[in-house]
Order: C-alpha cells, then sequence, then structure tokens
C-alpha cells in the first residue's frame, strides 16, 4: 500500500509538472493585462505539432524540436497578442475572453486542416525507468520535474531581479503610470506572451513525449486544468502557478490511483474532481492559496 502512495507521488509529480509549466504561461500574461489567454492549451497544442513535424519530417533530434517549438510558439503567441488582443485592449474584457475562444478554435481549425483531425503517433524515445525497489521513476518524470522547477526559479529571479522583468511588475501594477515613467507597455506586453507561449511548447512537448500521440484537440483538457492550477495557486503568481500545478497533479493521480479502484473509469473521475476542485476554490478562496485580497476604490 505505501509502494503504491509512492508511486502516486511520483506519477502526480510527473503531470503535474507539465500543468505547472502550462500554468505558468497563464500567469505570465494575466499578471499584465489581466486576459484570461483561453488559447493557450492550443498554443501547446501547436508546440506539440511543431516538434512531431521537425522529428518525422524534418528528422530533428528531440531537442532541436523541443527549441523549434518554443521558437514557433513564441513567435505565434506574439502574433496572436498584435492581431487578436491587442486591438482590444481598452474594451470591455468579455470582448478579449469571446476573442481568445475564437483564436482557440482558429488554431484547432488550422491543425485540422493542415493534419487532419485523426490522431496521429508521436516517435517514442526509448529509455529505461530507474528503479528503486518495486517503484518505478521514468527518465522523463524527472526530466519534467527538473525542467519545471528551474523554470520557475528563473522566472521568478527575472521577475525580481532584471530591469525587464521590473518593467514587466510595474506594467501589471498600473501602465499608465509605467508608461509616464518611460516604459514600453506594448513591448512588455509581447515579451509576456512572448515567454508565455514558449513555457506552453515546453510542456506541450513534455506532454507527448510523455503521452506519445498527437491531435488536434490535445490541448484543450490540458489547458483548462493548467488554468485551474493557475487559480488554485493563485492566478498572476508565478510560485503560485507552480503550488498549484503540481497539487493538481496530486489529486488527478491519487484519484486515479485509489478512487478510481473502486468507481471507474479513471479519467473521468479524475476530471470530474479536479473540476469540483476549480468550484471550491473560487467558492472559499477566490485569489488562491497564495493569492491577496486587493481592495479596488470605486
Amino acid at each position: 500500500m505505501m509502494e503504491l502512495f509512492i508511486q502516486q507521488i511520483i506519477n502526480g509529480l510527473h503531470i503535474g509538472s507539465i500543468y505547472a509549466l502550462i500554468a505558468l504561461g497563464y500567469t505570465m500574461v494575466y499578471g499584465i493585462v489581466k486576459l484570461i489567454n483561453f488559447a493557450h492549451g492550443d498554443v501547446m497544442m501547436v508546440g506539440a505539432y511543431t516538434a512531431f513535424v521537425g522529428i518525422t519530417v524534418l528528422d530533428l533530434s528531440i531537442g532541436m524540436a523541443l527549441l523549434l517549438a518554443v521558437i514557433v510558439c513564441s513567435v505565434l503567441g506574439v502574433t496572436i497578442e498584435k492581431i487578436a488582443y491587442k486591438p482590444l485592449r481598452n474594451a470591455p474584457r468579455m470582448w478579449a475572453l469571446i476573442t481568445a475562444i475564437g483564436v482557440s478554435f482558429f488554431l484547432q481549425s488550422l491543425i485540422m486542416i493542415l493534419f487532419g483531425a485523426g490522431t496521429k503517433p508521436f516517435p517514442s524515445f526509448a529509455s529505461s525507468p530507474i528503479k528503486i525497489g518495486n517503484l518505478q521513476v521514468s527518465q522523463i518524470t524527472i526530466v519534467s520535474v527538473a525542467i519545471a522547477v528551474i523554470l520557475m526559479v528563473f522566472l521568478e529571479l527575472f521577475i525580481k531581479k532584471t530591469r525587464l522583468g521590473k518593467a514587466m511588475r510595474a506594467s501589471s501594477e498600473d501602465s499608465q503610470a509605467a508608461s509616464l515613467m518611460g516604459i514600453s507597455v506594448n513591448r512588455t506586453i509581447s515579451l509576456a506572451f512572448f515567454i508565455g507561449s514558449a513555457l506552453a511548447a515546453i510542456g506541450g512537448v513534455l506532454f507527448v513525449v510523455a503521452y506519445p500521440q498527437v491531435k488536434p484537440m490535445m490541448g484543450v483538457m490540458p489547458g483548462l486544468k493548467a488554468f485551474i492550477a493557475a487559480v488554485l495557486g493563485g492566478i498572476g503568481i508565478i510560485p503560485g502557478a507552480m503550488l498549484g500545478g503540481f497539487t493538481l497533479g496530486f489529486i488527478e493521480s491519487f484519484t486515479k490511483g485509489f478512487v478510481s479502484s473502486f468507481w471507474p473509469p479513471a479519467t473521468l473521475w479524475a476530471d470530474a474532481v479536479l473540476f469540483s476542485v476549480l468550484i471550491i476554490v473560487l467558492l472559499i478562496k477566490p485569489t488562491g492559496i497564495l493569492g491577496k485580497n486587493i481592495r479596488e476604490k470605486v
């Protein structure tokens, strides 16, 4: 029983690290423009397809395919911001939200046109798991967790220590005052989309390496779960995105490992529990675990 418990923790760390990477992208964008970019999961999907093309068509290594995915998704994220979101920056938030959903459908439809609506196998990479007694830890789990933690630390240092990071924080607090101080708010917002989309690409590639198949709708559920992770930890807060991602990973892993043994199927129960967590968090603490209530003057 104890070995099963520890194995589920390991599994939770794996999927949680992917949710955390995608949630970091949500947090980067929301922290500055207060926009829930529901196309973010589909940017992750584009990153997975880019890596798929890089490996199967261009014959790239997984590392070079990852780099290609990061470049393509970063450029895509900035392009989406310039074309779809920037004209609506001063419009009601509902308009931007509807536009984000439209961008999501556009990306899904574009991939269906280019690659078809069916599922395609992603090249698998044989690697022997690390065995500790009866426990097994896959190498992709170690890589995913390490990348997620390193990127979180890097982002936190970038935001707090660098000039660009301080500009992003200033734009998040008050974009008009930041503009008066000589900060290019447009460039700062583009940088947020650039970084957020790069993180989505990394999450997408790690996801398809662990679950080797690509399909146009593959970004929907991971994107929604990453959004729940961002809300759970405190959207707009980088450590909160990491905390929410790993917490959600543990919840999903334990649900599949234990609850599903009594009431299958596992996936449906896991998804139901995760969305229930979102409802409970919004009812009890809408700002998330690390979020703070902010008073607004009327």
